[in-house]
């Protein structure tokens, strides 16, 4: 199972911060898997397919974002996959809860990706969306 939930977690995370939303996310999901994170500006995402469809979205008003891995690991006891990372991109377009500020962000993030069988369950985000949101100046 090793490398095979190596390989999904790798492919869901790139299809979702690439903005592929849930088309394509749900390839490597359960159909109800579910999404947790201790972030005010998620709080109202209970399930990993609304979380994808957020992530397409924001790269609407950051259309250059881009996530870049800074580890990546897996828990094969607990069927966990860890991943800490960072988003980068410059709020340059619309369609973001202000005009656009021209500002960039670099938010570092954690997704810890709970497998049932071969598939992902459940997702964590742990993130600190208020340093984010400031970055961008949507704060």
């Amino acid at each position: 199972m090793t490398t095979s939930m190596a390989e999904t977690a790798g492919k869901f995370l790139h299809a979702c911060e690439t903005g592929q939303g849930w088309t394509t996310c749900n390839a490597y999901c359960h159909s109800g898997a579910t999404f947790s994170a201790q972030a005010y500006a998620l709080a109202d995402i209970a399930t990993l397919a609304d979380y994808c469809e957020w992530m397409k979205g924001l790269l609407t008003p950051i259309p250059d974002g881009q996530y870049h891995i800074r580890s990546f690991a897996l828990d094969q006891e607990r069927g966990h996959a860890v991943v800490y990372a960072v988003f980068t991109g410059t709020n340059t377009a619309g369609g973001g809860p202000v005009s656009p500020t021209g500002r960039a962000v670099a938010a570092e993030y954690v997704y810890v990706m709970e497998f049932n069988g071969e598939r992902i369950g459940h997702m964590t985000k742990i993130w600190n969306d208020t340093h984010s949101l400031k970055q961008l100046g949507w704060a």
